[in-house]
């Protein structure tokens, strides 16, 4: 056991007095001893309930034999940060989680991990310390919320809620009233939002057990699903099952497929290349619009439907998804799971299948025969950039639009409330990227203004930034190279024309190459100064969005 190195031996008598100050007996040192990581907070209502769920998991270990750990992460509610200074710290926060665990876990040499995030970025951030590690580990999430104001609101609707004021179609009386009952308890946000978006890909992963991403948080089967996950990380260890033995191109390619099939948010496009990284495994762009090619989008959820989590989870969770989809062999059912099982074990287990094909489509009878996200290349977007197509309003998906160009959130947001758009504008927000944000802000605030204002079937937004999971309509994101990096998006022009065609999967600026070549000798990209030391940091270490947005090695 790795563990035996602080534990075992003459010489580490030190390192057992340490211990048995924390209280622990002799025989809980000879036991495994598995690091336990519980991002509980006060700040997040997704988090709020964790420590309940790190008590379920300790009870799983300890009836199977192991002595927990318990150490804490962070987590940013990107609800709470957003459209604030507090936004260019979301992402790179997943960098912060990921490094903890290999420090925690490499200082105080635990056998195996469990592992409890629940929101955004904390998510992939402790997936990506998992495959670092590659101990025996599994993640086990807090859940999702419950939709509220009766089942028909959520966090989104809120943002939208701001564009619909600002107009005129509601009074503060209703304002109100719905802020105090949309998002009615603690969960990971209604809809499939960034952070459900995540914990439904552990599942399709392999690690995490199935009804993770679904089974909701205020429920009994949670605090059941916590403790087998404490349960369960003592089986891999006895049987040696590491991440990496279960991260495998198979893997990979299964949660493409569901990612697509869920309409999840364009997050993953930023999250699954830097988790499988971790691994060892490139996942490009390219991978991502091949799978669109040919996986049905089964799904609409929040915000792209009027379906929550708990829909979802009612009509067979992911293991119906997944059963769908394996249909038409989008499924690679040998793959590895931590329930030390491969999929399709667990899916003749569990007896998948689609409970109500009116949340889950047959996967003869699909939302559409494409995937629910795409990436759009050309002369705006060289490296790529992405869009959440089940998502686009029809008359968005093919579109010639004139661009209003912004160098910051604050200042589109101004436009936008103050009635400054009309049908076929652009709202061009750059410097938003990793380097140029930095941090890579979300832009939810603006797309919800815009579809709250009554404009989402008639004005795109395209940004080097990127979007929240609750973000709607033609929403481009990740263009790349970002304008901090010189990109073609830092010379568009006010009235400029940008031609959209998701189905042909373009994103072209129509301005001739003569003028773009002027333009480029004339451009300088901005730098802004940063106070933050972290932040300074982060821009110096961050790779394009269309790589995953993660830390270049300094060797």
């Amino acid at each position: 056991m790795r563990s035996k190195r602080m534990t075992s031996g003459v010489e580490k008598a030190p390192h057992r007095s340490l211990l048995y100050a924390l209280g622990m007996t002799k025989e809980e040192m000879s036991r495994p001893l598995v690091g336990v990581v519980n991002a509980a907070s006060e700040v997040v209502p997704g988090h709020m309930h964790l420590d309940r769920i790190a008590e379920a998991v300790k009870a799983g270990i300890r009836a199977a034999g192991g002595t927990p750990m318990e150490f804490p992460a962070i987590a940013v509610c990107d609800g709470l940060a957003m459209n604030h200074e507090g936004m260019k710290f979301s992402l790179p926060s997943r960098e912060i989680t990921a490094d903890s665990i290999e420090i925690m876990a490499t200082a105080h040499p635990f056998d195996a991990l469990v592992c409890i995030p629940n929101c955004d970025k904390c998510v992939p951030g402790m997936l990506m310390g998992m495959l670092r590690m590659n101990i025996p580990a599994i993640l086990v999430s807090g859940g999702p919320m419950m939709a509220g104001d009766n089942g028909k609101a959520d966090v989104a609707t809120m943002f939208e809620a701001v564009g619909r004021a600002s107009r005129g179609d509601m009074t503060p009386e209703e304002l109100e009233a719905l802020e105090q009952s949309a998002c009615p308890g603690c969960g990971s946000c209604a809809g499939m939002f960034t952070a459900n978006s995540m914990n439904c890909l552990s599942e399709a992963i392999g690690l995490a057990l199935p009804g993770n991403g679904t089974t909701p948080a205020v429920s009994a089967a949670r605090i059941r699903l916590a403790k087998e996950a404490g349960r369960m990380v003592m089986e891999l260890l006895r049987r040696d099952i590491k991440p990496r033995d279960i991260v495998t191109e198979k893997a990979v390619a299964n949660a493409v497929a569901v990612d697509m099939a869920l309409g999840c948010s364009t997050n993953t496009v930023l999250h699954l290349p830097a988790i499988f990284a971790e691994a060892g495994l490139a996942l490009s762009l390219e991978i991502f619009n091949k799978a669109s090619d040919v996986t049905p989008n089964l799904c609409k959820l929040s915000p792209a439907g009027s379906h929550h989590i708990e829909d979802l989870h009612r009509a067979g969770g992911i293991p119906a998804v997944m059963s769908e989809l394996s249909k038409k062999g989008f499924i690679h059912l040998d793959s590895l799971t931590v329930t030390g099982k491969s999929v399709g074990e667990n899916l003749e287990d569990l007896r998948a299948r689609n409970l109500d094909p009116t949340v889950i489509r047959p996967v003869d009878a699909p939302y559409s025969k494409t995937g629910g996200i795409a990436i759009l290349r050309g002369n705006l977007a060289p490296d790529g950039a992405v869009v959440k197509q089940s998502a686009v309003a029809p008359e968005m998906l093919v579109r010639t639009v004139s661009a209003k160009v912004f160098s910051g959130e604050e200042e589109a947001m101004q436009a936008i409330l103050g009635g400054k758009l009309k049908a076929g504008d652009a709202v061009v927000i750059r410097y938003a990227g990793p380097k140029g944000g930095p941090g890579n802000p979300e832009m939810l605030s603006p797309t919800s203004a815009i579809a709250g204002m009554g404009l989402g079937s008639d004005v795109a937004l395209i940004t080097d930034g990127r979007f929240s999971g609750a973000t709607r309509g033609a929403s481009i994101g990740h263009v790349s190279p970002e304008a901090a990096e010189g990109g073609p998006i830092g010379l568009v022009q006010d009235g400029d024309l940008i031609e959209i065609n998701i189905p042909a999967r373009t994103l072209n600026l129509l301005v001739d190459d003569a003028e773009l070549a002027r333009r480029r000798e004339l451009f300088v990209p901005e730098r802004r100064p940063l106070n933050s030391p972290f932040l300074r940091r982060y821009r110096k270490q961050v790779s394009s969005s269309s790589t995953g947005a993660r830390f270049i090695d300094g060797e």
